[in-house]
C-alpha cells in the first residue's frame, strides 16, 4: 500500500487546525513544561496530536482554572 501524503484541502486543514491548537495552546494558562508537550504533540503527529489536544487539552485547562 503506498503512503498518501496530505494534498490540497485536506493539507490545508491539518495545518489551520494545528495552528489553531498550537495558538491556543500557547496563550494557556498552564506550566511551561506542559506547554512544551502540547506543542511536541502536536508538531510531530499532526492529526492525532491535534484530535488528542481537542478531547484532552481544553477540559484540563479550565478543570484546573
Amino acid at each position: 500500500m503506498d503512503h498518501i501524503p496530505y494534498t490540497g484541502l485536506g493539507g490545508i486543514l491539518v495545518l489551520v487546525l494545528d495552528l489553531w491548537a498550537l495558538i491556543s495552546v500557547l496563550g494557556a494558562r498552564v506550566s511551561t513544561g506542559r506547554k512544551l508537550l502540547w506543542v511536541l504533540l502536536i508538531l510531530l503527529l499532526p492529526v492525532l496530536g491535534f484530535f488528542v489536544w481537542l478531547l484532552a487539552g481544553p477540559r484540563s485547562s479550565s478543570a484546573s482554572a
